[in-house]
């Protein structure tokens, strides 16, 4: 289980990813199309085209660790961006990771 800090910075790339590759395409993946330093400590989030899978890439201080998830029913509710990559909370990171859908949703609230 992995615990997100709110001090963890959970970059997600919205685009559909080949997920055959582990460490060394993720981490080419991370450094060519989201322009960020996979040594940093954030996490790198990745999925498939049907949305039914998602790599996680995260150096923990000593090395790579990936993890990956396939839902057996249903999709990841992945962003949305123009630019390839979204930032997500920890908690919005924990109810993607889970299944649960993360969209902002307009008036939801009661006036």
């Amino acid at each position: 289980m992995l615990n997100v800090s709110g001090a963890t910075r959970v970059l997600v790339a919205t685009t559909p990813v080949d997920l055959r590759g582990s460490f060394n395409r993720l981490y080419g993946l991370v450094v060519d199309h989201l322009k960020s330093d996979p040594l940093s400590g954030n996490l790198y989030l990745f999925s498939n085209r049907r949305r039914n899978r998602i790599k996680i890439l995260w150096w923990d201080g000593s090395g790579l660790l990936v993890c990956a998830k396939r839902l057996e029913r249903g999709k990841f509710t992945i962003p949305v961006s123009e630019n390839g990559q979204v930032s997500l909370r920890g908690e919005e990171f924990n109810a993607l990771i889970h299944g649960l859908e993360v969209r902002a949703k307009e008036n939801w609230y009661r006036r």
